[in-house]
């Protein structure tokens, strides 16, 4: 059976006004009914096996070129810029420029940045510790994630500037490219400018960040030694920044489980696991298929767009027992937060080591913690944000 000829139901993912409890809802009475439903731009697929099948298939590709067409670009910097990326590459060229990044990205890269983490969240946490109440998006969870990517590529004093530019250039996954595409045209050419003026600099006076390591390679050309460095810092720091605001929201609404990552520290690794699960930020990941392929016996036609949907396969209840319970000490399952297979997120470490930094760092010294008025969604296309999230706690 051709995918276009089933009787599906409908959701429109990017609808605006639905975030929050109102998406999962939206989204789980969805997965109730069907493992794939139609959407305005492609399929949605919502069981978690086939989600996962999705990923693995190497028929099928990451769509950055096609979103932007769905979107009126078809030319122009966003165009060069994307075309020209980590994301829309496949097989050997892909795994050529993810070479190059790897080793910043590893375990033990990671490991050697946690010192550092400790410090920054106590520079971040420490002149509103006293205070009982803090906006936590503007306060901690937008600033650490530049900081700690600033450090990785030995610009730490341009903190700022990263954070700016990754939430520009994340425009071109939101969707209303017709309002921002100037925008995201100036961070483009502001962000590759000031690169190739930090390669040109560690020629000169190299370190041991990646900046250097980078300037120091042969296998690539300057064009694409820049585009690598500019895909880090759009993919680093806003995402992390989400997800850690997430995660507060979520402690703030479940204070019998921050009470309990305050008495065990040990738990912070397995409340990463739970926060990313529960609510991950990446609610949908998009491929296009690159051939006619056949999933359980339903023919998805070459150029069908498909959003894997983690919002529901990180709560299938054929994996996680009693998926809608919000649970620390749950045992972690592979989640699809960070995407599957070829293009699974190569800073996903550093994103774990950030959060399990400040979620140990925080809880001891914020008991009590709930909110403190109404939290601010942003959409649920793209990266998943919390625009605001006032918070209080007890001062002792």
């Amino acid at each position: 059976m051709l995918l276009t000829e089933l009787d599906l139901p409908s959701y429109d993912h990017i609808d605006p006004t639905v975030t929050g409890a109102a998406f999962h809802a939206a989204l789980d009475d969805l997965a109730s009914e069907t493992w794939i439903a139609k959407g305005f731009m492609g399929y949605a697929v919502l069981e978690r096996e086939a989600a996962n099948a999705v990923l693995r298939d190497r028929r099928m590709a990451f769509p950055a070129l096609e979103l932007l067409e769905l979107q009126g670009v078809t030319s122009g910097p966003i165009w060069d810029r994307t075309a020209d990326g980590l994301m829309v590459q496949s097989g050997e060229p892909h795994s050529r420029l993810r070479r190059q990044l790897a080793p910043a990205f590893t375990p033990r890269a990671t490991e050697r940045l946690r010192p550092r983490l400790r410090e920054l969240i106590a520079e971040l946490w420490e002149p509103v510790a006293d205070t009982g109440h803090v906006e936590f998006v503007k306060t901690v969870a937008e600033p650490l994630p530049s900081m700690a990517i600033a450090e990785l590529l030995g610009v730490q004093g341009d903190a700022p500037l990263l954070a700016r530019w990754s939430v520009q250039l994340q425009e071109v996954f939101k969707m209303r490219l017709q309002e921002t595409a100037a925008e995201v045209e100036t961070a483009y050419e502001e962000a590759r400018a000031y690169v190739f003026e930090k390669l040109a600099e560690r020629r000169k006076e190299p370190g041991d960040d990646l900046i250097s390591v980078l300037a120091a390679g042969t296998e690539l050309d300057d064009d694409d030694y820049v585009t690598l460095i500019c895909s880090v810092i759009s993919g680093g720091t806003d995402t992390t920044e989400a997800q850690l605001a997430h995660g507060l929201r979520l402690f703030a609404q479940h204070p019998e489980q921050w009470a309990l990552l305050a008495e065990q520290p040990e738990l912070a690794e397995k409340a990463v696991e739970e926060v990313v699960r529960y609510e991950p930020i990446t609610p949908f990941t998009a491929r296009i298929a690159t051939e006619d392929v056949v999933l359980r016996d339903v023919v998805i036609p070459k150029d069908t767009v498909l959003f894997v949907c983690a919002a529901t396969a990180n709560r299938d209840p054929a994996t996680f027992k009693d998926p809608q319970r919000f649970d620390i000490t749950r045992e972690p399952e592979p989640v699809l937060t960070f995407g599957f297979g070829a293009h699974y997120c190569i800073g996903a470490y550093l994103a774990r080591a950030e959060l399990q930094e400040a979620f140990t760092y925080l809880a001891p010294r914020t008991p009590d913690l709930h909110l403190d008025g109404e939290p601010v969604f942003g959409q649920t296309t793209g990266i998943y944000a919390m625009q605001s999230l006032p918070l209080a706690w007890s001062v002792r």
